[in-house]
């Protein structure tokens, strides 16, 4: 039987795939990592493949908007593309994060600066109606500072008063938290901001790092159903 193949899509050099790409590989798929951005540039001439080689497509995070075409203008509509291409061909595709908020643009939504940001341990008003048992209300880790819109064929699973939090849309999902995060990860994202990062945001990052000991392990649970709700279900389907 030929190994399924999984196309995982990392934007920053230090921001690797985490859980899900440890789900994956347990699961059997051939994972292949195309890094976008190498350390210190954000310009990139990487080739994105064609989607329809792999039987699921990973988006991961960034520091970057998705509208930031000043600063990422090199290779976002690129991948813009590819995601597009990947949910008309029927490839599952999870975004999250960044890739959740660049499959909401690329399958006709929206992306713009929220409001403040939403830093630390979040729990989400999941809609029981329509969003899957896999889908835990939290506390997820959440670490962004841009909002989705996601197109008007999508079904909004959870949100906060502020913005969607996650979506589907047929075999496209989308997630603006982390369930890929590991402590380890966020710590290392942590360490690199430069002072004064959280206090400007409204963010607690001690009480970010210390809900590690309190909701890490439960965390992580939840992502493996998650994840494998996404592979079984949704790439199943």
């Amino acid at each position: 039987m030929t190994q399924r193949r999984a196309l995982v899509v990392q934007h920053e050099h230090d921001g690797p795939s985490g859980l899900l790409g440890e789900r994956l590989a347990e699961r059997g798929y051939d994972v292949h990592v195309l890094q976008v951005m190498q350390r210190g540039s954000t310009h990139s001439d990487v080739a994105f493949p064609d989607p329809t080689g792999y039987d699921v497509v990973a988006a991961l995070g960034s520091v970057h908007g998705v509208y930031e075409h000043d600063v990422i203008g090199s290779w976002i509509h690129r991948e813009l593309e590819m995601l597009a291409a990947a949910h008309s061909a029927g490839v599952p595709l999870l975004g999250i994060c960044f890739g959740a908020q660049a499959a909401a643009a690329a399958l006709g939504g929206s992306v713009e600066p929220a409001p403040s940001a939403e830093i630390g341990w979040y729990t989400y008003d999941v809609d029981r109606s329509v969003a899957p048992e896999a889908l835990a209300d939290g506390p997820w880790l959440t670490w962004h500072g841009d909002r989705f819109h996601p197109p008007a064929s999508a079904t909004v699973l959870a949100r906060t008063e502020m913005c969607v939090q996650a979506f589907r849309d047929r075999r496209t999902v989308g997630v603006q938290f982390h369930p890929e995060a590991t402590e380890a990860l966020v710590r290392h994202w942590a360490t690199h901001c430069p002072p004064g990062y959280f206090e400007a945001r409204g963010a607690d990052r001690d009480a970010m790092l210390d809900g590690f000991a309190r909701y890490g392990e439960m965390a992580a649970s939840a992502a493996t159903v998650l994840f494998d709700w996404f592979l079984d279900e949704v790439a199943g389907s």
